[in-house]
């Protein structure tokens, strides 16, 4: 007796790995490769999906998330789905289940990788959407975007929460302070937290001092969770103590970085801002 069932999100744990099925995951493509009817409606003809060993060697046992799952093969998905046939003695008996059951997964858009497996007579079939990575501004580029967007704020009188700063004279870049915040940066992203102290204790005088400048006065603003040097400043902006950091009249100069845990897909931005002796 053939059966079939089908997950999405929260499945299963990996249980031990199970045989590859080039035969079954061919017969899917060649499936996609030609117009279909499903569900009443015409679909197709799609481009073939990708078949990255990950997606078959990752058997689904009981308890945990499929994202999860392949996450931990070394394979992080934007989303994924996964359908279970059983009874069927051969590839062409499962692609009978799957054509009549899930031809919707099967020709959705939606995933561009495929794997297959089988432990006897019972299947398993992956689809995915792999991650898709962020796109790293130039950090040259964004310190310059950082300073065009602090600039901008400055030139104009601007209430921060309760406080009202008048207009203020440009920033301008420099070396050590954007060194001071990019070691910051790294520091947060490598460790995972978000405080203006470091792990090691420091806070951002010492910091600051640490990469070489000689402070009179010196600030700080970071933020995580923003792709862009121009999101960064418009979160400040509307924080009215980073506010009053970004048109602090006594600041001169501050530089401005990032860095990225790629585990969780996670920026970190650091703004130090300072005034030389």
């Amino acid at each position: 007796m053939l059966g079939a069932a089908l997950a999405c999100a929260a499945l299963h744990g990996a249980a031990p790995a199970s045989a590859a099925e080039p035969g079954l995951t061919g017969l899917i493509n060649a499936y996609r490769a030609v117009p279909q009817q499903c569900g009443g409606q015409a679909a197709g003809p799609l481009p073939p999906l990708a078949t990255p060993s990950a997606l078959s060697s990752v058997r689904l046992g009981t308890g945990a998330f499929i994202e999860l799952a392949l996450e931990r093969a070394g394979y992080p998905v934007e989303q994924a789905a996964a359908i279970f046939v059983s009874g069927a003695p051969d590839a062409a008996g499962a692609m009978a289940v799957l054509r009549e059951k899930y031809c919707r997964q099967l020709l959705s858009p939606q995933f561009t990788a495929l794997g297959a497996s089988r432990q006897g007579d019972a299947w398993q079939v992956l689809l995915a959407e792999p991650q898709r990575p962020i796109p790293l501004p130039d950090p040259v580029a964004a310190n310059a975007a950082a300073l065009a967007a602090v600039n901008a704020a400055r030139a104009a009188p601007r209430l921060c929460g309760a406080r009202l700063f008048g207009a203020a004279k440009p920033l301008s870049l420099n070396p050590a302070l954007t060194q001071a915040a990019q070691a910051h940066s790294r520091d947060m992203a490598a460790q995972r937290y978000f405080s203006h102290q470091a792990r090691d204790g420091s806070f951002v005088a010492e910091r600051a001092a640490r990469a070489g400048y000689a402070w009179r006065s010196i600030g700080e603003n970071i933020a995580s969770g923003i792709n862009t040097a121009e999101e960064a400043v418009a979160g400040w902006l509307d924080s009215p103590g980073h506010c009053a950091n970004v048109m602090n009249p006594a600041f001169t100069e501050m530089g401005v970085a990032y860095s990225l845990n790629t585990e969780r897909r996670i920026m970190y931005w650091t703004q130090v801002i300072g005034a030389a002796r």
